[in-house]
């Protein structure tokens, strides 16, 4: 049982192959994705747009993430290496569509495992845990 539970608090590093095989699959993926993610019918994955740190310009990610009270909870599923959160905490601020419904987020935090539960059903924090996802995302909404 002890093993088990080392394997389950593991945190997801990717190495360089990993990360370049996993952009070579967005590529397909995201815009598929894109075509549900967002919708009122959609709980599970959102649209977060957020400005390249570098180009400036203007990026749509479909992503899971879940409200509770005035924030969005998000996994950080490739780590704090990702475009789209590098991105956002160089900005500050990110717009969601969820559910239909545009929130403009700010103050970005990284938050533990136990900071997100609550935000999350429990088949999807499994299925997070199983594959080493162990820090999230948390955004405020605007006021």
């Amino acid at each position: 049982m002890k093993h088990m539970t080392a394997d389950l608090n593991r945190s997801l590093h990717l190495g360089p192959r990993s990360r370049a095989t996993v952009r070579f699959f967005a590529r397909f993926i995201n815009p598929i994705s894109l075509l549900v993610a967002g919708r009122s019918w959609m709980p599970i994955l959102g649209v977060i747009r957020h400005r390249g740190r570098r180009s400036s310009r203007m990026y749509a990610t479909p992503l899971g993430m879940r409200p509770f009270g005035d924030s969005f909870f998000m996994p950080l599923t490739f780590s704090d290496n990702a475009a789209w959160y590098l991105n956002v905490k160089a900005a500050g601020w990110c717009v969601v569509t969820y559910k239909g419904r545009d929130y403009r987020l700010d103050d970005p935090q990284v938050v533990d495992y136990a900071t997100a539960a609550h935000a999350f059903p429990r088949y999807e924090l499994w299925q997070f845990r199983l594959v080493g996802i162990t820090e999230y995302l948390r955004m405020r909404i605007a006021p």
